[in-house]
């Protein structure tokens, strides 16, 4: 499966959807994609996962990346429609406490299923 990005700009914000599965195959083009961006200070930027199906430590790499180049250059960014597979897995790596991310319930680390 691949990885599709695309942008829609408006004012001081730019939205960007996500879709597909993010491994070690596919993150390079999604890396290549956020680098492209043009940051500038005060850019909104708001990154839809909601159609992402997988996502593996790679396509963390690439966020975690990206989201450290915006702060840099003064901008913000937050990650939305997050699945709940994907919420436990930005709580389990901590980045959860780093990162913004907007989710509708709040997904807590526990012993079940593990």
């Amino acid at each position: 499966m691949d990885v599709v990005i695309y942008f829609k700009e408006e004012d001081t914000k730019l939205c960007g959807y996500v879709e597909g599965e993010i491994d070690t195959f596919t993150a390079s083009v999604l890396r290549e994609e956020l680098e492209a961006v043009k940051i500038r200070e005060g850019l909104e930027i708001y990154l839809d996962l909601s159609k992402v199906h997988y996502m593996d430590s790679t396509g963390l790499g690439v966020f975690v990346a990206f989201y450290k180049r915006a702060l840099r250059e003064k901008g913000k960014v937050k990650l939305t429609g997050l699945s709940k597979r994907l919420q436990r897995l930005f709580v389990i790596t901590g980045l959860s406490e780093l990162m913004d991310i907007e989710t509708d319930e709040k997904v807590e680390l526990s012993n079940e299923g593990i």
